[in-house]
């Protein structure tokens, strides 16, 4: 049910306040060219960060301006299990296509741990589960073992692999039929050429069309275009996650581009002008403003 191109929205925000008006102008900006679908409140949406309140705002608001157009995926993680399974219960009662969640983060569980974790939330909620993979984030990785021990659930249907591990992802191809998406930009090509069908992507959220043309390319097995795609796009991808801690590169990315998207929230904070001035001109060379 989950391929090609997803976007890890970002959160906007007013006086410290989310911005509904412009988290709708950015949904539908996404829409306009096509996207298969949204990721509302995962890491880029600065979700560690936002209040209960907000994170249920957030994922409302995404799944009703976007009214069945497109794939609604609900960040629901968190490093405690009945926290997620709450916000897991919430997604779906308001109507999100499936959930995003993260590995348990500082608590650092075993495998046996992560199993249980996930396995609660799939067993608690009648909406399809994404693991999301990120040991650089959580200080934890799945395995490939309990990966495939996971995808013996029914509702869980896919594997965010944001381990930067094309290995690991060919391994879980090879090992059981849950559908592997990219969570990283860079290797979003390299992880469909084994197998993956799509990538919930940071640089969407500046370049849809772009992201959504790559995706399309290698899903109809295109992967001449596919690579000329991601060799234009590439140093854009790496600046995003090399520059900064994300997403404080891409939300400047966007302000340069006339995309405002207010500020960062702390412990997150604004690039220095010396950097901010070499992703302007990153983004100058690759005609991006």
């Amino acid at each position: 049910m989950l391929h090609g191109a997803m976007t890890a929205l970002i959160t906007p925000f007013a006086n410290d306040a989310v911005d509904v008006a412009k988290l709708k102008a950015n949904v539908e900006e996404q829409l306009a060219v096509g996207m298969d679908g949204l990721v509302p409140v995962g890491t880029t949406g600065e979700s560690p960060t936002l209040s209960h309140d907000e994170h249920r705002r957030v994922i409302e608001t995404v799944v009703q301006t976007v009214a069945g157009r497109a794939k609604v995926v609900a960040g629901t993680g968190s490093n405690a299990t009945s926290e997620a399974v709450e916000l897991t219960r919430f997604a779906q009662q308001v109507g999100a296509d499936a959930a995003l969640i993260v590995n348990p983060y500082y608590n650092k569980p075993t495998q046996e741990g992560l199993y249980r974790h996930f396995m609660a939330i799939a067993e608690a909620a009648e909406i399809p589960i994404v693991l999301y993979n990120i040991p650089g984030r959580c200080g934890v990785a799945l395995t490939t073992d309990t990966i495939v021990r996971l995808a013996e659930h029914e509702n869980i249907v896919a594997v965010k692999e944001a381990t930067g591990s094309l290995d690991q992802s060919s391994d879980i191809v090879a090992s059981c039929d849950l559908t592997v998406l990219s969570g990283d930009d860079s290797l979003t090509l390299p992880i469909m050429s084994v197998g993956g069908k799509g990538v919930i992507s940071v640089i969407s959220n500046l370049l849809p069309a772009r992201v959504k043309a790559l995706t399309d390319a290698a899903l109809a097995g295109d992967f001449e275009q596919a690579r000329t795609l991601h060799l234009q796009l590439f140093p854009l991808c790496r600046a995003m996650l090399s520059m900064a801690t994300n997403p404080i590169p891409i939300k400047t990315a966007m302000k340069l581009a006339g995309k405002d998207t207010g500020d960062l929230r702390l412990p997150m904070c604004p690039m220095d002008e010396t950097l901010e001035a070499k992703l302007e001109t990153l983004l100058r060379k690759h005609s991006v403003i």
